[in-house]
């Protein structure tokens, strides 16, 4: 999957030791799909991670773009899917 990673992105990313594996697994097939409120451009794409505790991993990315700019993306603490 092709996409870019903002400089913000790459430090999240390794800070939370968020495996590229679940990422690309996130954009590819997310379980929710979410518009964001502020920025029209956004997308929140959800999805839940069984190898770390099915905790809710949120990629916010720019799917406008081509490829597709990640923001950031981030465990979601208080974002449960059932």
């Amino acid at each position: 999957m092709e996409y870019v990673l903002t400089e913000h992105a790459r430090d999240a990313l390794a800070k939370r030791r968020i495996q590229t594996a679940w990422l690309e697994r996130t954009l590819s097939t997310p379980e929710v799909t979410e518009a964001d409120q502020v920025d029209r451009d956004l997308e929140h794409r959800l999805a839940r991670i069984p190898e770390f505790g099915n905790r809710v991993l949120r990629v916010i990315v720019n799917g406008k773009q081509t490829p597709p700019v990640i923001v950031t993306a981030f465990f979601d603490r208080r974002r449960t899917i059932p």
